[in-house]
């Protein structure tokens, strides 16, 4: 009987055999599996609206022909979810699948034959599974007929990806007739070059909108000049040519931040919240929590307190107030913790400020210090709702510190909102060296807040200025008006840190092909002779708060429109335009102009400077990797 079933289905397929198209390119290939980078074999490749597919040899390579760029591919394999890609200009197609989080335990294959499954974790041959695939639309569908036990079959304790990032859309050229100031809060955080790092390092190319470009380039030192006046930072600047566009100009603006020695800190009224739910049982989220607070821990002093609270299914109070000088007492505590439950992170943080509260030092350095993977799903859990909450509690004057741990579930768009609302930074920690370089190289930086509410403001010369972008800071950007406003949040400068910014500036002159808006209909598009000042290029505007003040102080200075020769630029300016390019090779900018990382990575050698801990040697192994990575992707 199921021989006829068989010999009948063939006769039916026969039959409606769609007219064959005209094939033009040869498109190749492999498949593997996002969890473990082995091949899959049998994956079914198919040509979208056609029956035309063909199934991965046992090293999960596959060769397809297809009739032209607009063409997609239909991946489709047993316990893993399915995509669909797009052709395009590629000739060599990889495609990495997620494991499917259920997967059936029992399948009978219907009008096709069984086929038994294998487990490629185990080595030994898994449940066979039901399905049925049938002629729908003209295309190849997988149907589950019977679903006895559902289970992973590769992972058991798999769990979904479900990292999120917020939207970036890279700034643009503006005209300085039209948009003649650019405003924007400083950012110091510098979580994304970490997270860059622990996806490279894994293997694969970050998603574009997990690559920050201006905290890319504020994880790296640079030696700007310190503080000599009555401001506690330091304004410096450069201009010369942008390396991807040698006829646009590259302006520097570095921020130093004052130093302050380690015994001339104020003293330290500190809360660990701690994320122990049971998405932090895995080794690189709390097991590297505990290691690297323990790195904080040795840094305390006697004058020095600190609190633990926990979260999970509920939150509570681990350990009281304690001196610095109890270090014992406080390793034990930490060392004592569990995961488990689910995630109360809106109890967790309200019971944190209440003890922060509670030990408040007047005069001194009042902090959470939050570490979680960002998975809140229990009480206020959307972004808005967390907002509101850290808004209203960080006018206690106490700041908000938050540490990323993790992947798989890291929320960074939910952390950073955390750390911008609280008056604090968010790092993300992906190793015990991370943890170190945040914890304790800039302990400082990390925990002291010497200005708050930091805001910068650019008028540009429309008589040297043609049109102008900044580099970054897309989700910092603030409107004109916002500047003056001291109600308006911004961004925390901590003890002896550094902020770098960038802008791209096409010189008035110039024939670009970045024109960012048409010439003007009814009014001149360039002001008359006599008004036009071709001495400076722009002016900086900066306005801050002392920690503990509400009313902003205001500074400025002219940049003139001066252009130093390649062969007279600091290491400065051109180990942070190596950074830049490394960050828009990465998310592929529209105003790259054909530069590669061959060039960047050039630059980056040349410019590597002094590099005490060799953060700067790290960089460079990555660009080489991700270059690596990317050519393979093209070939």
């Amino acid at each position: 009987m199921k021989q006829v079933l068989i010999i009948m289905m063939t006769l039916l397929v026969g039959f409606h055999k769609p007219v064959e198209e005209k094939f033009s390119i040869t498109i190749s290939g492999q498949v593997t599996g996002a969890d473990d980078g082995l091949p899959l074999p049998q994956v079914t490749v198919l040509l979208k609206g056609t029956r035309n597919g063909v199934a991965t040899d046992l090293n999960g390579k596959y060769e397809l022909e297809v009739p032209n760029e607009k063409s997609v591919l239909v991946f489709r394999y047993l316990g893993y979810v399915s995509q669909e890609v797009q052709v395009g200009k590629r000739k060599v197609v990889n495609i990495q699948m997620q494991p499917d989080a259920t997967a059936l335990e029992q399948v009978v294959v219907t009008g096709v034959g069984r086929r038994r499954l294998f487990n490629r974790r185990a080595k030994t041959e898994a449940s066979p599974a039901n399905v049925q695939y049938d002629m729908i639309e003209d295309e190849l569908d997988l149907k589950v007929l019977e679903q006895d036990h559902i289970q992973s079959i590769y992972m058991p304790n798999y769990k979904s990806n479900t990292e999120s990032y917020a939207e970036i859309e890279e700034n643009g050229f503006n005209s300085p007739f039209k948009n003649p100031f650019s405003t924007f809060s400083i950012d110091v955080d510098a979580a994304s070059y970490s997270n860059v790092r622990r996806f490279i390092t894994q293997g694969q190319l970050p998603p574009k909108d997990a690559v920050k470009i201006e905290e890319m380039i504020n994880y790296f030192d640079y030696t700007y000049n310190q503080p000599t006046g009555q401001h506690p930072f330091h304004v410096q600047h450069e201009v010369g040519r942008a390396p991807w566009n040698r006829d646009h100009y590259l302006v520097h603006i570095g921020i130093q931040g004052q130093k302050i020695e380690m015994d001339q800190l104020p003293p330290s009224n500190i809360v660990f919240l701690l994320d122990v739910s049971g998405s932090m049982e895995s080794k690189n989220k709390l097991p590297l929590l505990k290691k690297s607070l323990k790195l904080l821990v040795d840094e305390l002093r006697p004058e020095d307190r600190v609190s633990i609270v926990v979260y999970a299914g509920a939150a509570g109070e681990v350990l009281p107030s304690t001196s610095g000088d109890k270090k014992r007492e406080i390793l034990k505590a930490l060392e004592n913790l569990q995961a488990g439950g689910s995630t109360a992170g809106g109890a967790g943080i309200k019971l944190a400020y209440k003890i922060a509260q509670e030990n408040f030092i007047k005069g001194g350095n009042n902090r959470i210090i939050l570490a979680t993977d960002g998975d809140f799903n229990v009480g206020a859990s959307s972004d808005k709702a967390m907002e509101d909450l850290i808004e209203e509690k960080r006018k206690s004057g106490v700041f908000l510190t938050v540490l990323g741990f993790g992947m798989g579930n890291y929320q960074d768009s939910k952390m950073e909102i955390l750390a911008d609302k609280g008056n604090g930074n968010h790092a993300y920690i992906d190793n015990i060296l991370e943890a170190k370089k945040v914890l304790v190289n800039e302990f400082g930086g990390t925990l002291f807040t010497i200005a708050k509410d930091v805001k910068l403001q650019v008028e540009f010369n429309p008589g040297t200025v043609q049109a102008y972008r900044l580099i970054g800071y897309e989700n910092r950007l603030l409107a004109d008006e916002d500047f003056n406003d001291d109600k308006k949040d911004a961004g925390e400068l901590g003890a002896g840190h550094t902020v770098t910014a960038l802008y791209e500036v096409i010189p008035v002159g110039v024939k670009s092909s970045f024109k960012p808006i048409d010439d003007l209909k009814y009014q001149p598009n360039h002001k008359p002779e006599g008004a036009i000042n071709t001495t400076d290029l722009m002016t900086v505007k900066l306005r801050y708060k002392q920690p503990d003040e509400d009313r902003s102080v205001y500074l400025d200075t002219v940049i003139p429109n001066e252009v130093k020769p390649i062969q007279g630029m600091s290491h400065n300016f051109n180990w942070s335009a190596a950074v830049a390019s490394f960050g828009m090779l990465l998310r592929e900018s529209d105003y790259l102009n054909g530069y590669t990382y061959h060039e960047a990575l050039e630059l980056a050698r040349l410019s590597k400077g002094y590099d005490e801990n060799g953060y700067r040697a790290e960089m460079i192994r990555l660009m080489e990797a991700a270059e690596l990575m990317k050519r393979s992707e093209e070939e």
